[in-house]
């Protein structure tokens, strides 16, 4: 009898305690999916890693951006320029440019650097990123408005009239300088008169506004949203607008675009793969029956089927003659520094250099046009990819200078170098711009920043 009680208890026992223990397994395997879903659905990124890679991007861009000033418009698709340069002129005398004159820092082309000492002078590739950086840092913003925009271009870009005596060439008489070309000459001639973007940017106002302007000063905004290009665009619209709509704005986009997610690229592939997937991902900003979405699709496919990969003379040929001289894709080729033709060229540069710094900026320097604008964005974004270390290791330097010359073409900011020339250093830049990147994933991106403060913690778009 007492046998039978037992069982009883047992089994009853069993079927009072196996619903429970059903429901718990059950809980449990929701907590461990639900946690493992949180921690995919958020990006994870190294604060200090990102400030050494932010002293990358910027001598990246400066090494990049002086070696192609050397042939800066000496190759513009014309009969007097024409033929273009291939890599056997790589180390060979440099040649005058359109205007008659050659550059007054090197006359051989190649590689140019600057070494401790001697700081990198700030030319337009490199200036007006330099100022929005200090704008959001001063003004403790993660979104600067079009008022601050109009302001501080005021403020520290010289007008064609205050601008003061520049010795632009050894022996050339001096003359004003303010550094400022086409669409970014408008835009703050416009200011000047009430305007502020996007109103300086359209057609009606800015007659230049599908020139390469924005490209070589929007850049920086995809750093400052590290991981969230749809961030990046947003907090860029009103500096993009301040000088280019449509084809160019869509271009600036693109870099734009690729700079934010440079810093999730899947770093177990090769920097050559790394590099497509970041022109492929970025691509989405480019409209397909757009100009510039079908130079992209044009230039990708010949890249991809040229089965010589050192061939880039073949490409940038190609685009010259599809582009330039048969103004296909509704591309119709008016200056040098048009947005259009400068992109085309620019992916010559991106695909054939593989994401190797030394002979992504070679390429970028010989393919022609305004060279020293599209080498100088992808200088930036493969410097910020591998960071100063790498950097100096690809280029066999040793020495390579900290500092920055803002003063060279802009004006108004601090001196925070006093004791050494230039008014800046990459390393003072750079974590100025992660005080910056915190603000931005606070504030943009619902994220937050860990309790060591080692990581920021970034939701997934």
């Amino acid at each position: 009898m007492k046998k039978n009680i037992d069982c009883d208890t047992i089994k009853a026992l069993l079927n009072f305690c196996f619903p429970l223990i059903l429901i718990a397994t059950l809980l449990t395997s929701l907590s461990i999916n639900a946690e493992t879903k949180n921690n995919s659905d958020v990006i994870n990124i190294s604060r200090p890693e990102y400030l050494n890679k932010l002293q990358g991007f910027w001598l990246g861009q400066n090494i990049a951006n002086w070696t192609g000033l050397i042939t800066e418009m000496d190759k513009v698709g014309t009969p007097k320029t024409l033929p273009f340069y291939t890599d056997k002129d790589w180390g060979k005398p440099d040649q005058k440019a359109i205007w008659g004159e050659f550059v007054p820092h090197s006359n051989t082309i190649d590689f140019y650097f600057e070494y401790s000492g001697t700081p990198w002078g700030a030319d337009d590739d490199t200036d007006i990123e330099y100022m929005y950086a200090h704008l959001h840092d001063q003004l403790k913003t993660s979104k600067l408005n079009a008022r601050q925009i109009r302001d501080g271009w005021l403020h520290h870009i010289y007008s064609e009239e205050d601008a003061p005596l520049f010795q632009k060439f050894p022996n050339s008489k001096p003359m004003t300088e303010n550094f400022l070309w086409v669409s970014n000459e408008q835009a703050r001639k416009l200011m000047e008169k009430g305007m502020a973007p996007p109103e300086t940017s359209e057609p009606e106002n800015n007659r230049y506004h599908m020139m390469i302007d924005a490209q070589l000063t929007t850049e920086i905004f995809g750093l400052l949203a590290p991981g969230r290009p749809d961030v990046a665009i947003d907090i860029a619209y009103l500096p993009v607008r301040t000088t280019a709509k449509s084809d160019a704005e869509w271009i600036s986009q693109f870099y734009i675009s690729m700079h934010s997610l440079a810093s999730v690229v899947d770093k177990s592939q090769n920097i050559a793969t790394q590099t497509r997937w970041l022109a492929n991902q970025s691509s989405r900003y480019l409209p397909p029956n757009s100009t510039p979405g079908k130079m992209y699709a044009f230039i990708k496919e010949h890249y991809l089927n040229n089965p010589n990969k050192d061939d880039w003379e073949s490409t940038r040929d190609a685009i010259y003659h599809r582009y330039q001289l048969e103004s296909t894709d509704g591309y119709v080729y008016k200056e040098p520094f048009d947005a259009g033709i400068n992109f085309a060229a620019s992916l010559v540069s991106l695909f054939y250099g593989q994401g190797n710094i030394a002979r992504t900026i070679q390429i970028g320097s010989l393919v022609g046009w305004d060279s020293d604008n599209p080498t100088a964005t992808w200088g930036g974004l493969l410097g910020f990819m591998i960071g100063p270390q790498e950097i100096a290791k690809a280029f066999n330097q040793t020495n390579l200078s900290d500092t920055y010359w803002i003063h060279r073409t802009r004006r108004n900011f601090p001196d925070k170098t006093e004791a050494t020339l230039g008014e800046d250093s990459f390393s003072s830049m750079a974590k100025r711009e992660i005080r910056t990147v915190d603000r931005m994933v606070i504030e943009r991106m619902n994220g937050w920043i860990s309790a060591n403060d080692q990581y920021w913690v970034i939701p997934v778009h």
